[in-house]
């Protein structure tokens, strides 16, 4: 009883210190993550390992310590291709839940479909881009995320259908690429996922923890994980950035429906994607990127099916390993960028 009452009392002080620094800091830090996952992670119950956390969004749920559910006590499961995460939402929602960690396409920072964003302020809106063309998604002084464009335009149209096949993410002096390999015909059990780091090709190991690892950079730990049998990969930036990326293909009632018109040969597999970030400024830009500006008002048209973000000739990139467009912020810390960029252009 002795023990319990003073793990109680540890856990109480540390809740009350974290929340006394956090108050007094909070005036100094201007960036603001989407409220479903901005929070500060605290230590976990001690008795059962439960992963609890103290929300830092504004609102309802401001400051409230949240613990993870016994049936999914940590956010990263040690089985992560098989048993649920825990998900901490501290928004208006302030709970957690168990979920698959996949990609959830209506979610804040996602990316999927005929490009369809969701942004950091919550608002859905379409950006198309151009075929073959690669965008800027977000630019912050630390971090750039571009995105490779393929689509299609059926005769008769005035603009290509497009899709995300490949992203590449740059940050200190680093790139590392997600793509999904052209597939002429889908198969169920097909791998089309393919992972780069520096320019080397990254074999993501099958087992039970399905993860690479690396810490040749001592300020952002970078992990690559399997969540799923195939087609499916959590990355994670240590402090910066976490992303959900899945392959899937246009499917033949999916061409049906929308008159995609595709080729017999091109089953034009595209990758979804789910962000969530660490540590952007207030400043950060990219067709998502600027979604995460503290009091950003979207410009567009609410109430439509199809609410069009245009802004390509601000994002627009001389390749998927630059950071060239006019609205760019990224500066690269090291001129490495220049040496990976001609062998990434030449493995990819």
């Amino acid at each position: 009883m002795a023990r319990l009452f003073r793990a109680t009392l540890f856990c109480t002080v540390v809740v009350i210190a974290w929340t006394f620094t956090i108050i007094t800091v909070s005036s100094q830090t201007g960036n603001l993550d989407a409220a479903s996952t901005h929070y500060d992670v605290l230590p976990s119950v001690m008795s059962t390992g439960q992963e609890r956390v103290l929300c830092m969004a504004r609102g309802s749920c401001l400051y409230n310590v949240l613990t993870c559910p016994v049936e999914c006590p940590k956010r990263k499961p040690k089985r992560n291709k098989v048993d649920k995460g825990c998900f901490i939402d501290c928004s208006s929602r302030c709970e957690t839940t168990c979920k698959t960690r996949l990609p959830n396409c209506n979610g804040y920072g996602s990316v999927c479909y005929d490009p369809r964003f969701v942004g950091g302020d919550g608002v859905m809106f379409y950006f198309h881009g151009a075929t073959g063309k690669d965008f800027a998604l977000v630019s912050d002084d630390l971090l750039q995320i571009n995105g490779h464009f393929i689509g299609t335009r059926p005769e008769g149209r005035d603009r290509d259908f497009t899709w995300v096949q490949e992203l590449s993410v740059m940050f200190d002096s680093h790139i590392l690429t997600v793509a999904s390999k052209k597939v002429a015909k889908w198969r169920k059990g097909i791998d089309a996922i393919t992972v780069s780091w520096d320019g080397e090709f990254i074999e993501l190991p099958a087992d039970a923890e399905a993860e690479w690892k690396t810490t040749t950079d001592p300020n952002h730990a970078v992990t690559v994980e399997r969540t799923a049998d195939t087609n499916s990969v959590r990355v994670t930036v240590e402090d910066m950035l976490e992303m959900d990326v899945k392959v899937t293909p246009i499917t033949e009632e999916e061409d049906r429906v929308h008159s995609y018109h595709l080729p017999e040969d091109d089953s034009f597999a595209h990758l979804e994607m789910q962000f969530k970030f660490k540590n952007l400024t207030e400043q950060v830009e990219g067709v998502l990127g600027k979604t995460y500006r503290p009091g950003y008002v979207s410009p567009v048209k609410r109430g439509v099916p199809m609410p069009i973000m245009g802004g390509e000739d601000r994002y627009i990139l001389s390749s998927l390993f630059s950071h060239d467009c006019i609205a760019c912020r990224f500066r690269p810390s090291s001129p490495f960028y220049n040496d990976h960029q001609s062998h990434l252009l030449a493995v990819n």
